[in-house]
């Protein structure tokens, strides 16, 4: 089976990336969430970012007239009947994503297989909730889809060779670079990137520095490109948690505790830049440090 539609359950932020990539390589893409509404401001998310991408001299107007072209509204997964490959990229919430799969996969082909976006949770336990764990794996894209080069592959204990090979070679048609992880909580980059978050965070909660000058310490001291609370603000404080509480949970270590103080800001709602706080203000003309 060659790999032509891909179905992509999800128009958020990580979903609508990789649509754009997906139709960027040439496949048919079939974009699907809990509203119409949601997948049309997906659309001109994606519109807009090509836009930017045409006049950077990346792609050419052509290029994002077809790739656009390629895009549709799948309204139902039943409408995902015919298709390849389906990425299932929700919310990180493990109960979300066991019913995703419990509603998905009574009308898809036997031969269809499904992946996930997910950044921490178990591939194995994920594709055990599914009639195809053989047909299963883990596609972790990296945010922002279309800038960042690096696809993590996960595959879970079930997963066969031959779908992990045609997993491997779709993601390099996207132009993208593999980084196989064996699965294991938050695999290779959340398992680095986010107890770092957590200890700038407790760094802030101890009052060795404040957020801006914790920010420029790693930004100017360790050539970071965005300090450690942008960062965090710029993935959500929300997922910044989870990712910690599955590798807290999952291997019991001490050391991945959540600091109270990013939980203390996610209980507040304050989760970054898509509720407009979290550990800077994005409210006025430029962000405000919170502390």
């Amino acid at each position: 089976m060659t790999i032509r539609k891909v179905g992509i359950i999800g128009a958020g932020q990580m979903g609508n990336g990789i649509a754009h990539i997906c139709a960027l390589g040439g496949y048919q893409v079939g974009l699907n969430d809990v509203s119409k509404e949601r997948v049309t401001q997906a659309l001109a998310t994606i519109n807009g970012n090509m836009a930017r991408q045409v006049k950077a001299g990346r792609i050419s107007e052509a290029d994002r007239e077809a790739a656009l072209s390629r895009i549709g509204h799948v309204p139902s997964f039943a409408d995902f009947e015919g298709y390849d490959l389906v990425i299932e990229s929700a919310t990180e919430k493990e109960d979300v994503k066991r019913q995703i799969y419990k509603d998905l996969c009574p009308p898809l082909g036997p031969e269809t297989i499904l992946g996930t976006n997910t950044s921490s949770i178990s591939v194995t336990r994920l594709a055990a909730t599914t009639d195809r764990p053989e047909r299963f794996m883990g596609i972790h894209f990296m945010n922002p889809v279309p800038m960042m080069e690096l696809v993590e592959l996960i595959r879970g204990i079930a997963t066969e060779e031959v779908t992990f090979q045609k997993v491997k070679d779709f993601v390099g048609t996207l132009k993208k670079t593999v980084a196989v992880s064996e699965d294991f909580p938050a695999f290779i980059v959340n398992r680095v990137l986010l107890p770092m978050i957590n200890e700038a965070v407790y760094t802030l909660y101890e009052g060795v520095g404040t957020v801006d000058a914790i920010d420029t310490a790693m930004k100017l001291g360790a050539h970071h490109p965005m300090g450690p609370f942008e960062l965090a603000d710029f993935i959500g404080l929300d997922t910044c948690l989870s990712v910690m509480q599955v590798l807290y949970e999952g291997l019991a270590d001490s050391k991945y505790r959540p600091c109270p103080l990013l939980v203390k800001y996610v209980e507040a709602g304050w989760l970054g830049r898509k509720t407009k706080r979290g550990f800077y203000d994005y409210r006025g003309e430029k962000p405000v440090p919170t502390r």
